[in-house]
């Protein structure tokens, strides 16, 4: 491997992570129920969504709540809890897999929405469920070279749509027992908001260190999870070894940097109930401290390792480490490490 894959920090520190909720809950049962003509056609049993991935819901926003109004609502509760004037923001970045349209980016629409600088610095970073960490990292660079005093990261993401057009794609009397399994990925899916503010370390002894981390790719694996607003297609196994290989990959690459081996807690992308299994039994990480939210919120793209931290930050103890294990589908990974 050349090139450097492993990133220090020196001043940045993450001073709130904030999370917000799709409103609208949506039951696996109530998916079931509308698929069970197809389940019964295709000769395939009903409770897949809860029983083998181990989500019970997921929630959707309102049809009049758009992707960037998730992220910007995550974003403005975000500020709030740091104390952080949006003016005083240099970097905004948006990390929503989700977007409505092509141009202009979602971020300008988060910028009109928090009323941010005219000076500050705003734009989409896409790279599928990673995207957020991605976010966390770029700031952290500006940061640390004293270009901008905060950034804020934020994601909104929405499973509306494509669960609704999967659903009625599925009912469909040419609909294949291939098609189901081809789109079980789409129906694990949730909705939610969630945003980081990040700032100098030195200037605020209350935020919690970000460390640094790890980042590997495994390109190769770039056609197993495609998709769009409409139609998701996800070769759900092989996707799982090759999310497994590359994370234990990036796990040896920073084990050479950083001493992971007992830390305090273990916030990995939410996908499923497998998943998890897989990460924490093929990293030697004890199940106890990876927490989950997967059950009740589904896979939220790159929102869910930000939500896990927010839904979870109060247990947080000053000192504590903590590791957070992204990966995204193309594929990459990366592992960053934040002192609380």
């Amino acid at each position: 491997m050349r090139g450097n894959a492993t990133y220090r920090y020196t001043d940045t520190a993450v001073l709130s992570v904030a999370a917000v909720d799709a409103p609208i809950v949506v039951t696996s049962q109530e998916i079931d129920n509308q698929l069970t003509g197809t389940y019964e056609r295709v000769g395939l049993r009903p409770g897949m969504l809860e029983g083998l991935a181990g989500i019970s819901e997921r929630r959707w926003w309102p049809e009049d709540v758009s992707f960037a109004d998730a992220a910007s609502m995550a974003g403005a509760k975000a500020l709030a809890e740091a104390g952080i004037d949006p003016l005083d923001v240099g970097l905004m970045i948006d990390t929503s897999v989700c977007r409505d349209h092509l141009e202009p980016s979602a971020a300008v629409d988060v910028h009109r929405q928090l009323g941010l600088s005219t000076s500050c610095l705003n734009f989409d970073l896409s790279n599928a469920c990673l995207g957020f960490v991605n976010g966390m990292q770029l700031a952290a660079l500006m940061i640390d070279s004293g270009q901008i005093d905060y950034a804020l990261v934020v994601d909104g993401e929405g499973a509306r749509r494509l669960q609704e057009v999967t659903i009625g794609r599925l009912q469909s009397p040419e609909a294949t027992k291939e098609d189901v399994i081809d789109s079980f990925a789409s129906l694990t899916l949730g909705s939610g908001g969630a945003a980081m503010v990040l700032g100098r370390a030195s200037a605020h002894a209350a935020g919690h260190r970000f460390v640094g981390g790890v980042s590997r790719a495994a390109t190769q694996y770039n056609t197993l999870c495609v998709g769009d607003l409409d139609r998701m297609t996800t070769d759900s196994r092989a996707l799982l070894e090759a999310g497994v290989e590359l994370a234990v990959d990036t796990w040896k690459d920073a084990a050479e940097h950083f001493d992971w081996s007992n830390l305090d807690a273990y916030v990995i992308h939410q996908v499923s109930k497998v998943h998890t299994a897989a990460i924490t039994g093929a990293l030697a990480i004890d199940p106890e401290r990876t927490p989950v939210i997967f059950p009740t919120r589904g896979n939220v793209g790159p929102a869910s390792i930000p939500f896990t931290l927010a839904q979870y930050s109060a247990g947080f103890v000053p000192g504590e480490r903590i590791a957070c294990l992204g990966i995204g589908s193309g594929l990459n990974s990366a592992a960053i490490e934040i002192e609380w």
